[in-house]
């Protein structure tokens, strides 16, 4: 990593639970390649001032996780198809203080979809109705899943979500089950009050085929855990931000990684 200089180029990230997942992914690939950039996780105060500091301060890129990806909309310039389309943001771009927004979390979800080939048949309980829970619930659908249960307490959040793309809503998990369970919500994110709690009971485990937890950190949620212990196919929060971060570097840089770069980078991101 170079030494800070004048003429660094800036990338940062805001949530309310920073971690150091992008910060070491995109760091490791600034260094790997000889880049004289930085990437820094913000838990922001004030959204709209953040904002407005990306834009006054010149800052490259800014990646953006829950709470916030809805809330920016309304504190960019430009929408991508990307975002405009599921009305979630997760990857903002500045170029000469215009913002336009990105999301990455859809591609990211759709690729693992594909390469777990998961079958559009089977049923799906979907847990979240955030904008997380929108791209996840976008790529589902796309994918070719009809018979997808979204699983919200905000009873007009959930019941929206599902309407927007022909799904079922409840309101708990209670004693339903599913081939395909999918947390996108808080739940056994570390730092959380509930970061050791299951976001799906056990019965749900036991009778699903496949175990996908959204969150990142940690790598092996409770979730995860169960899942593997359950000898379940497991799809993992940690994937995602990676395919996700990958293609939120190419946005900001212009550049594509080699797959090794990326590999060394990921397994950089995961020794923390």
């Amino acid at each position: 990593m170079p030494i800070l200089n004048k003429d660094m180029t800036l990338c940062i990230s805001l949530s309310a639970r920073p971690s150091n997942n992008g910060t070491r992914f995109h760091n490791h690939l600034y260094e790997a390649l000889g880049l004289n950039w930085i990437y820094k996780a913000f838990a922001p105060t004030d959204l709209a001032q953040a904002i407005a500091g990306v834009r006054g301060l010149g800052i490259r890129g800014c990646a953006i996780s829950m709470p916030y990806k809805e809330d920016v909309i309304a504190l960019v310039d430009r929408m991508d198809p990307s975002a405009t389309a599921i009305d979630s943001v997760n990857t903002i771009v500045n170029e000469d203080s215009v913002l336009t927004a990105y999301n990455t979390d859809y591609s990211a979800i759709a690729q693992l979809i594909a390469r777990h080939s998961l079958d559009p048949a089977s049923s799906v309980l979907l847990r979240g109705s955030g904008g997380m829970a929108k791209a996840t619930a976008a790529a589902f659908r796309d994918a070719g899943f009809a018979d997808v249960t979204i699983v919200a307490r905000n009873e007009e959040a959930g019941r929206a979500l599902a309407g927007l793309y022909g799904f079922g809503w409840a309101a708990d998990v209670a004693d339903r089950s599913a081939d395909v369970l999918v947390n996108v919500t808080p739940i056994g994110m570390a730092g959380g009050v509930e970061a050791e709690v299951l976001s799906f009971p056990p019965s749900a485990i036991d009778a699903a085929a496949v175990v996908f937890d959204v969150v990142a950190l940690p790598a092996e949620t409770p979730l995860v855990r169960a899942g593997r212990a359950a000898g379940k196919t497991v799809i993992t929060g940690s994937a995602v931000a990676t395919l996700q971060a990958l293609e939120q570097f190419v946005l900001y840089t212009g550049i594509r990684p080699s797959d090794e770069q990326v590999r060394a980078a990921e397994e950089f991101m995961r020794a923390q």
